[in-house]
């Protein structure tokens, strides 16, 4: 008997067979066929939710989008935290990549797929601009930051910190992604007249376990 399934767990069906194609195969590899003898559809099923393997692909980074703003949502809600702690646990909750996303970044950092790659960070910051703005209004209100213009700081540093510090983009030494970060920690404080070490954490997150060793 055909299994008839709600369009929603179909699509969802097709996303997760493609983006695991996707991280073994890699993008450019993967057909649409592929997808197809994977799930077990037929191509018109495949056409009735995408139009083309590049609007799946779009489709698999909105959705590790959607959760990394569910996340930091979710911290920036919480009332038993103050707004330098928010960022912490926001920042670190955009670390905890899956393996998933790790192999989904990688394909995004193959040449032909750059217009794939931009525009997963634009998405980003505008979907995080929100949620981190709130938390420093609440770091305002709190006394931790003064800023007239908390929405624009926060603009300026989610571009420059998701541009500079993109792997695909940028191979610094660890001594230079080291003071990089000690750098942006300067400038992250400047910008929201915080008390200098505020955001020291941040400066240990970007420059990893080697970094300023």
């Amino acid at each position: 008997m055909r299994i008839i399934k709600k369009p929603e767990e179909r699509r969802n069906e097709i996303l997760d067979a493609a983006e695991m194609l996707f991280a073994s195969k890699g993008f450019n590899q993967t057909t649409i066929n592929d997808i197809l003898t994977e799930i077990g559809i037929a191509k018109g099923t495949f056409y009735y939710y995408f139009k083309s393997k590049e609007e799946v692909m779009d489709a698999i980074i909105d959705r590790f989008i959607a959760s990394g703003v569910e996340a930091a949502a979710a911290v920036a809600n919480r009332t038993d935290l103050k707004a330098p702690e928010k960022l912490l646990h926001i920042i670190m909750s955009q670390n905890a990549d899956s393996p998933g996303k790790e192999q989904m970044i990688e394909q995004l950092h193959q040449i032909r797929n750059a217009e794939m790659h931009q525009k997963s960070l634009v998405e980003t910051i505008l979907k995080l601009t929100p949620v981190i703005t709130k938390v420093i209004e609440d770091g305002i209100e709190e006394g931790f930051f003064s800023t007239p213009y908390p929405r624009e700081t926060v603009e300026f540093l989610l571009v420059s910190s998701q541009f500079l510090f993109d792997e695909g983009l940028f191979q610094w030494q660890p001594e230079e992604l080291a003071r990089k970060a000690a750098a942006f920690v300067h400038i992250m404080e400047s910008a929201l007249n915080a008390k200098p070490g505020t955001f020291d954490f941040i400066e240990r997150l970007l420059s990893g376990p080697t970094g300023g060793e």
